[in-house]
């Protein structure tokens, strides 16, 4: 189905690159979106009416991503600058004031959380058990005292997805909002808020959306709006960006709310060339492909003997399969050194691919893991 797409990431030409979990493969069409940017900045100094365009134009296109309405998307410079500013407008109160996190969060995650102890918040963690983080441990955890359930759509270290929609459903009976980190779900794996229900969704574009470290988008349902009023703000979360008013703070209606000062230009040309060509693919079609690659990997990891450390389910895990090691970071370097590019987290070799990748990527994978079957443990 993707046949073609290859030749648009020239990284492909030396390189067997399976790594978009930490980061996504750079396509002619982002390097000359720079290129754009640049011109633009040689042509005509600053355009600003260009740049907050862009701005406009990247709210669309993640809005179309999660099937949002664009009025509910804030474009933020990251995943953990969304968090902070939507945790800005929260309150603990003397009835709520329990956080619930769990160990598949990125560390960014925890440590704005646990910042807020000092605000009166208590932070708790469901516990990993195997390969998953059980529903049992939200069961337990979750209750009257909770105000938030923070949790990873997928896991960063070994790809294990959430029950997400088991656990926003037992948030909400249990009256509490869900956040939800879907860094790296988005462009991998299809997301509808609507039908997740989810309350706030925090994502960057530089991983599976082939975007650029930079940009990152929260999504707040519309029913929010009107009572999350951030204290973290800027000129670009104003009604008006261009009132340019120092006398008085005036929000903006919409989630915009939630931005802040300059944006980063350069990375919104990105963005938007990112996301024109995951949107053209389809999320969907996308998932099927890599869904492939992945059972693929999984059948031939487990002939070799090799651990699993990624639930085998494909209901169960996104992009990423990980696989445990002797020693992750010697493994990621002899396979460097086939011109075979991955990552490691956690003791655990993570293999991530894209509508890009193909089985010739994961013969070379598997030649060089054969050959290197001491590093598995």
């Amino acid at each position: 189905m993707f046949d073609d797409i290859r030749s648009h990431f020239p990284i492909f030409e030396h390189k067997a690159y399976i790594n978009s979990c930490s980061y996504g493969a750079l396509s002619l069409e982002v390097a000359a979106s720079y290129q754009a940017y640049l011109d633009s900045r040689f042509s005509k100094g600053a355009d600003w009416e260009e740049f907050v365009g862009k701005n406009e134009a990247v709210r669309d296109l993640c809005a179309q991503l999660i099937h949002a309405e664009p009025d509910e998307l804030a474009v933020t410079t990251s995943a953990s600058a969304g968090l902070n500013a939507v945790i800005s407008a929260m309150q603990p109160t003397s009835t709520r004031n329990k956080v619930v996190l769990s160990d598949f969060e990125f560390p960014t995650v925890g440590q704005i959380w646990l910042a807020q102890e000092g605000r009166g918040y208590e932070v708790v963690h469901a516990r990993q058990q195997g390969t998953t983080v059980p529903f049992s441990e939200y069961e337990r955890l979750i209750d009257d005292r909770t105000q938030i359930v923070s949790i990873a759509h997928i896991c960063y270290r070994n790809g294990a997805m959430n029950e997400v929609e088991r656990i926003i459903r037992l948030a909400h009976e249990r009256g509490a909002m869900v956040i939800l980190d879907s860094s790296q779900a988005a462009g991998a794996i299809p997301i509808d808020v609507r039908a997740l229900n989810v309350d706030i969704l925090i994502s960057g574009v530089l991983k599976y959306l082939l975007s650029s470290a930079g940009v990152g988008f929260l999504y707040v349902r519309k029913d929010h709006l009107k009572t999350l009023n951030p204290y973290a703000t800027g000129w670009f979360a104003q009604e008006d960006v261009h009132a340019m008013d120092m006398h008085h703070h005036i929000p903006a209606h919409n989630a915009r709310r939630f931005e802040s000062g300059t944006p980063p230009i350069p990375a919104l040309y990105a963005a938007q060339a990112g996301l024109h060509m995951i949107l053209e693919a389809g999320v969907g079609n996308i998932q099927s492909h890599v869904r492939e690659l992945t059972s693929r990997f999984i059948d031939e990891i487990k002939a070799m003997g090799g651990t699993l450390m990624t639930p085998e389910s494909p209901d169960r895990h996104g992009a990423m399969i990980a696989v445990k090691s002797t020693n992750d970071h010697k493994l990621v370097a002899a396979l460097a050194e086939r011109n075979v590019i991955t990552s490691c987290r956690d003791g655990n070799l993570r293999v991530s691919p894209h509508f890009y990748n193909s089985h010739a990527d994961f013969d070379a994978l598997m030649s060089a893991l054969k050959d290197n079957r001491s590093l598995l443990a």
